[in-house]
């Protein structure tokens, strides 16, 4: 027979209390490890990293644990099986490298030494990723000290990347290649936060990603404007117009198709949103922007989380020295992203684009489109029965209601549901204030210790309310 509520609830506390400082020392262990995916001269550190984290699980108790090699840097894979058949199957997905970090950026300490001033922990890697990762350790123990088991309450995976700094390159081979051993009805991303610290949220999704880079070619070489402006096609107008004609007067994206399979924001999700207490002025000024701007009839959380966008990243071509030089360029070039929302299809999106892009240049100038690798949308609906066990896990943890976000960036945690087939749920207890890829990044503590709690009782939660077929 379970413990009830409030008993379960002081157990988890305590036993963290107890091993609080021991899991600090470990995470700071792990911490001085410079594993800087990014960095070639660090690739010795990615891989010990990877090693390191490979027998920290095993001393936590995962009967599994394996490196596994890609063509970039490791990950790590464990995997501890419930002792009941029937329980749900959860993988837990972070990563273990980091951004490049030098005291020169700006720290006012060594980045790789972690240091605690107050309540945080500052060190590269303190929140984005190795402290959301490592907090899993000491949540599965005090889920067993708190329900009197010996294995947890649900089959639990982990997969921990080492190259998602750099752009996870070989993620989504590895996880094809692993998909077997990969197989969950769940995926847990650990690598993301929370709204702020005194508003606790779940994450419900993630925008997709499409990019692309136009070549845009007129003369075979640079020629004189006074000679031939006039009478032959620019390719540098026609890259300014291309930008031009990429929005129309209410800032939608003017690609026709573009819209094709949007899920559009309910009723709910709306109301949701507008219970967050969101001060435009204050994020104007983190954005460093005078004004807002976007998409009519929607608002800013609205547009940064639910809506699929079009920006220009980059535009030249022509003379760009000091002074004048009276030319018609021979090229330019111009850098595109898309960000996409539920229901689009990236490659649907590429097809749109490279016909309206068709479309837009003149008789005269030959263009060339390049798409890099797309990343897909994920969202998890607000009544999947998983994601309400994050919820109230989460709750049972801060003791106050959760609300619920978005994320406008991307990442591979949709390469995980497109391989899987499992729906993607978000825990994270990082807060805008800790610096992710910043000089001084940081933890809260007393969050951390709540990103312990929330796990020690999401797996009991999922294996009580939650059954899949596998």
């Amino acid at each position: 027979m379970s413990k009830p509520v409030d008993d379960v609830v002081s157990t988890v506390r305590t036993y963290i209390e107890a091993h609080r400082d021991a899991f600090l020392d470990d995470l700071a262990e792990w911490l001085r490890i410079p594993s800087v995916s990014a960095q070639p001269e660090h690739a010795a550190d990615v891989a010990r990293s990877a090693d390191w984290l490979a027998a920290k699980l095993r001393d936590t108790g995962f009967p599994t644990c394996e490196i596994w090699p890609t063509a970039g840097a490791p990950a790590v894979f464990a995997e501890w099986p419930s002792e009941d058949p029937e329980a749900p199957t959860v993988l837990v997905y972070g990563h273990h490298d980091v951004q490049p970090a030098a005291r020169e950026d700006g720290w006012d300490t060594d980045p790789f030494e972690p240091v605690i001033h107050g309540n945080r922990l500052h060190a590269r890697g303190a929140a984005d990723d190795k402290g959301q990762v490592f907090f899993h350790t000491l949540g599965v123990r005090a889920h067993l000290a708190a329900t009197g088991r010996t294995a947890p309450s649900v089959h639990l995976k982990l997969l921990v990347e080492g190259e998602e700094e750099s752009g996870s390159p070989h993620f989504r081979r590895l996880v094809e290649e692993r998909a077997e051993r990969l197989a969950a009805d769940a995926v847990i991303v650990s690598d993301t936060g929370m709204w702020s610290e005194d508003t606790p949220t779940v994450c419900t999704g993630m925008r997709g990603l499409a990019e692309c880079e136009i070549e845009l070619f007129g003369p075979a070489q640079d020629i004189h404007s006074g000679s031939f402006g006039g009478a032959v096609p620019n390719p540098a107008t026609a890259a300014a117009r291309l930008v031009a004609g990429l929005h129309d007067e209410h800032a939608r994206v003017a690609v026709p198709g573009f819209y094709e399979g949007v899920t559009e924001l309910t009723d709910r999700e709306r109301e949701l949103f507008a219970e967050l207490p969101f001060d435009e002025e204050t994020w104007l000024r983190t954005a460093r922007s005078t004004a807002t701007h976007g998409e009519a009839g929607h608002t800013t959380l609205e547009r940064v989380w639910a809506r699929p966008t079009a920006e220009v990243n980059g535009i030249g071509g022509g003379y760009q020295g000091p002074g004048s030089k009276t030319i018609i360029p021979s090229s330019a070039l111009v850098k595109l992203s898309f960000r996409l929302v539920a229901g689009q299809d990236p490659d649907h999106v590429e097809k749109a684009v490279r016909a309206w892009a068709a479309d837009q240049v003149p008789a005269g100038v030959r263009h060339e489109i390049t798409f890099g690798p797309a990343t897909r949308p994920c969202l998890t609906p607000l009544d999947h029965p998983a994601l309400q066990s994050v919820v109230r896990a989460m709750g049972r943890a801060f003791e106050q209601p959760i609300r619920y976000t978005r994320e406008g960036g991307s990442g591979p945690a949709a390469d995980l549901q497109e391989v899987l087939g499992a729906p993607v749920l978000f825990l994270g207890i990082s807060v805008p204030s800790d610096g992710w890829h910043a000089p001084n990044e940081k933890v809260e503590l007393d969050l951390l210790m709540k990103g312990v709690e929330t796990a020690a009782h999401l797996w009991g939660d999922l294996a009580e309310n939650w059954r899949e077929p596998h």
